[in-house]
């Protein structure tokens, strides 16, 4: 009995010692994510459009590769930035391009809407530092 409570002791310490450890995927000093395309104050006619997502100093790559420097984008919509030391939620409002892409048809209804990017590493989790565009509005007619 005193073995079993040892051993099971024992793992709970390695496991709260992994976690301890266990942080956020770095990035590299001066990345930075950008919105190409549309541009702040843009009016879109229709609700469909293209969004162009830049990034520097890093790669993109797809969700689940876990490679240095490289993450996949994700786009808030109408959204503050999540908790930074989570999972980037799934949503209406935080679309995920876990395939690696850099550009997006989206479409919104009418009125004023926020755009901003957020990078996220191989587990949809935020980079450290952070790796966020500006946040930019643009309007839909």
């Amino acid at each position: 009995m005193k073995r079993t409570i040892r051993l099971a002791t024992t793992g709970a310490l390695i496991l709260a010692s992994v976690k301890a450890f266990a942080g956020a995927t770095p990035s590299p000093p001066g990345s930075e994510a950008y919105i190409i395309w549309p541009s702040d104050g843009t009016v879109i006619t229709g609700g469909k459009l293209w969004v162009r997502m830049g990034l520097r100093n890093m790669g993109v790559c797809p969700k689940g590769v876990n490679v240095a420097n490289t993450g996949h984008h994700h786009l808030l919509i109408d959204s503050d930035l999540p908790p930074m030391d989570q999972e980037i939620p799934s949503d209406r409002q935080h679309l995920h391009f876990g395939a690696g892409e850099t550009d997006a048809r989206v479409e919104l209804p009418p009125g004023k809407h926020t755009l901003q990017l957020l990078l996220g590493d191989y587990n949809h989790v935020p980079h450290n530092p952070p790796v966020y565009s500006k946040k930019i509005t643009i309007i839909v007619k």
